[in-house]
């Protein structure tokens, strides 16, 4: 097994509130999506609430929504982002959300049963704006592998 999962945290500024028309399509299929993550190759863990989402968690703003999750690895979450029904719902989304004028989605190795909490994420989306993809902070198009395990030394 392996020592090291991925954590992923991406925010994005809502156009106009959750409970707006415009907003409906969006609403209507987070249960979908959602379920979906769960029951792909590699899942691990996302962030919820009481409802099964993550909408009413604001950490970053009253406009802006967090979805944050561990993998088994850069591959299973890609697939599942670019490969998936999820990649529809992604095609879609200057419909619901505002452009990002920055970095709005970061990934880091965190050990396996970790479970990051959002000011850990927003640690790491800071450092990433900051200085660019890292092993502490990278996104798909730069990722880095994880971090090699230490070797037992014989006693």
């Amino acid at each position: 097994m392996s020592r090291h999962q991925l954590a992923q945290l991406n925010i994005v500024t809502l156009r106009e509130p959750l409970e707006a028309p415009g907003m409906a399509d969006f609403v209507a299929n987070l249960e979908r999506i959602n379920a979906l993550a769960e029951t792909s190759p590699g899942f691990v863990w996302r962030l919820q609430d009481e409802a099964g989402d993550a909408t009413a968690l604001r950490p970053f703003g009253e406009d802006v929504l967090v979805n944050m999750s561990v993998w088994a690895d850069v591959q299973s979450l890609s697939d599942y982002v670019y490969k998936s029904a999820h990649a529809e719902m992604l095609k879609r989304r200057r419909e619901w959300f505002d452009k990002a004028g920055q970095a709005h989605m970061v990934l880091w190795w965190v050990p396996t049963g970790h479970r990051p909490s959002p000011g850990e994420a927003a640690e790491r989306l800071a450092h990433l704006r900051e200085h660019g993809p890292s092993a502490h902070a990278f996104v798909f198009r730069h990722a880095f592998a994880a971090p090699e395990e230490a070797l037992v030394q014989p006693c």
